[in-house]
């Protein structure tokens, strides 16, 4: 079962994330980032990369995509606000964007 970030594993899970431009959500127990491309097909090749790690982890972002930008917000429903499945899903998506 996944369980909303303690105030203990949220420094170390988050902390990295803020150093490669990841930024809490005002009012809202969330993290987002804007991700800029040199185009929109790989744009939509990395959104295409990183859905099938969310499936494969059942964790999908909310996310919007004009052209060759991306902005995502992580969240974990079930949880109301942040998991360790978000800190997760936003590496990858990191190590996708390199």
């Amino acid at each position: 079962m996944t369980e909303r970030l303690s105030e203990e594993t949220r420094g170390p899970l988050l902390a990295p994330l803020f150093d490669t431009g990841w930024e809490m959500v005002e009012d809202r127990d969330a993290i987002r980032k804007t991700f800029v491309f040199k185009s929109f097909v790989e744009a939509f090749g990395w959104m295409t990369r990183v859905a099938i790690w969310a499936e494969k982890w059942d964790h999908h972002p909310e996310w919007h995509n004009v052209y060759k930008t991306v902005d995502v917000v992580l969240s974990t429903h079930d949880v109301d606000g942040l998991s360790a499945l978000d800190a997760k899903l936003a590496r990858k998506m990191d190590s996708l964007s390199e």
